[in-house]
């Protein structure tokens, strides 16, 4: 089967443009209004609203426990806000899609079947929706530095390996919106740099990225806006959380 690798669909970043040439206001990917989550009597996440444009990365800083993973995974559909609503593609999570769908997502270490390979995992992975071929996940594990040809198991990667393959398998069915929790963790200063390259070169084609981050680099290189998190609120400065 012949693949033509395309991230995201040409028609849909020839639409934005049009969309942005014309003044004419795009539908957002992704919504989130005044959104808190509470377990127990502690509230991780408080009164966030958010609304993410096509084609822009978002950056979100903060400390461990600061509530950016909860909202990440409330976003995504893994949890359900105690209060306010998320949409993503217009469709609100919990109420008209149980999970967000045309988006692919990295949340805390991505896990895998240690005693397969890289690829192996990858083609279970894409079993699931059938969406995608053999050729397709080969690209997407190159994108990133991995060789597909490899029998290396997964229990005997690095963990900058492993976190390449997480990002392998965010992007191998072109999503059109990426949920990334610290996808440069475990990897070293070059292949961040490649990374950042390989998320710059999606935002081109039109996909929206999320992500979170203590690395200046990542902020300043990548995102169009950058809001910090503290006590589970979510503000547009960010400089105090981030790190050479």
């Amino acid at each position: 089967m012949k693949c033509h690798w395309r991230v995201n669909d040409n028609i849909f970043t020839a639409e934005t443009d049009r969309y942005r040439q014309k003044g004419i206001k795009m539908e957002y990917v992704a919504e989130i209004k005044n959104v808190s989550k509470r377990f127990g009597d502690e509230t991780v996440v408080r009164e966030v609203s958010l609304s993410l444009e096509p084609g822009k990365i978002y950056g979100i800083a903060g400390r461990n426990g600061s509530g950016k993973t909860v909202l990440f995974k409330m976003i995504i559909g893994f949890l359900r806000p105690t209060m306010g609503k998320i949409f993503v593609h217009g469709k609100e999570i919990g109420k008209d899609a149980d999970f967000a769908e045309d988006t692919g997502i990295i949340i805390e270490t991505p896990g895998f079947l240690g005693g397969f390979s890289g690829y192996k995992n990858l083609e279970y992975l894409a079993a699931i929706k059938k969406r995608i071929g053999r050729e397709e996940i080969r690209k997407s594990m190159e994108l990133v530095g991995l060789d597909p040809d490899s029998r290396k198991k997964v229990k005997k990667y690095s963990l900058g390996m492993r976190q390449r393959l997480g990002i392998a398998q965010a992007i191998m069915e072109h999503p059109k919106f990426l949920v990334l929790d610290e996808p440069m963790n475990g990897l070293d200063r070059e292949g961040a740099a490649e990374i950042r390259e390989l998320f710059l070169r999606l935002k081109e084609e039109g996909t929206t990225i999320l992500l979170s981050s203590h690395h200046r680099e990542d902020m300043e290189e990548l995102c169009d806006k950058v809001y910090g998190m503290e006590d589970g609120r979510l503000q547009r400065s960010a400089a105090f959380h981030l790190t050479r």
